[in-house]
C-alpha cells in the first residue's frame, strides 16, 4: 500500500515528548535543535521563517494551546502545501543528523480537533508496554540465560 492511500501523516522522532509520551513533532523536534544550540544562525534563521508561515497559515488547535496530551496529524488529502512548506525544515533535520520518520495512517486514535489540514487525537492511555510474546525462533542448542525461557530478547 503506497502513502496516497493513507488518510493521515505525522513526522515524528525517535525521543517521546513528557506530556504526551509520544514520539515528538517535527516543529519540536526543530525547536529542541535551536534550544540546544545545534543550528547554524542561517539555519536557525530558516526553521523561524518556516515556523512563521505555520503559524499565520495552519490554525492552532485549541487542545494544542492549553497543552492538552495530544498530538497533530496532516491530512493526506489536502495538505500538499503544508508538505511542501515543511521540506525544508526535514532538510534541517537531516542536516544535523536527527533522525525523524514519517507515519501514515488511518486510524490516529481518538480526534479532538479538525480543520481543513490536520487532525488532533488524544494520547491518555495511548502508550501501551506489553510482555514480549513468547520465542518464535527454533531452538538452535544455546543455552538460554533468561530467567523464563519463553521470551525472546528481540521484538519483530
Amino acid at each position: 500500500m503506497i502513502a496516497e492511500n493513507y488518510k493521515y501523516m505525522r513526522i515524528q522522532g525517535k525521543a517521546l515528548a513528557r506530556n504526551t509520551m509520544f514520539a515528538k513533532g517535527v516543529f519540536s523536534m526543530c525547536w529542541q535543535l535551536i534550544q540546544q544550540d545545534v543550528m547554524d544562525q542561517e539555519d536557525e534563521d530558516l526553521y523561524r521563517e518556516i515556523d512563521s508561515w505555520f503559524a499565520e497559515n495552519l490554525p492552532w488547535p485549541p487542545q494544542c494551546k492549553r497543552r492538552e496530551s495530544v498530538v497533530c496529524w496532516f491530512k493526506t488529502e489536502n495538505s500538499e502545501e503544508m508538505l511542501t512548506m515543511i521540506r525544508p525544515a526535514l532538510w534541517l533535520l537531516e542536516k544535523y543528523d536527527h533522525p525523524y520518520y514519517l507515519v501514515y495512517t488511518n486510524t490516529p486514535g481518538e480526534i479532538v480537533y479538525e480543520d481543513k489540514y490536520q487532525v488532533v487525537v488524544k494520547t491518555d492511555g495511548y502508550l501501551q508496554i506489553d510482555e514480549l510474546q513468547p520465542s518464535w525462533s527454533p531452538d538452535d542448542g544455546e543455552e538460554n540465560t533468561d530467567t523464563d525461557d519463553s521470551q525472546s530478547g528481540c521484538e519483530q
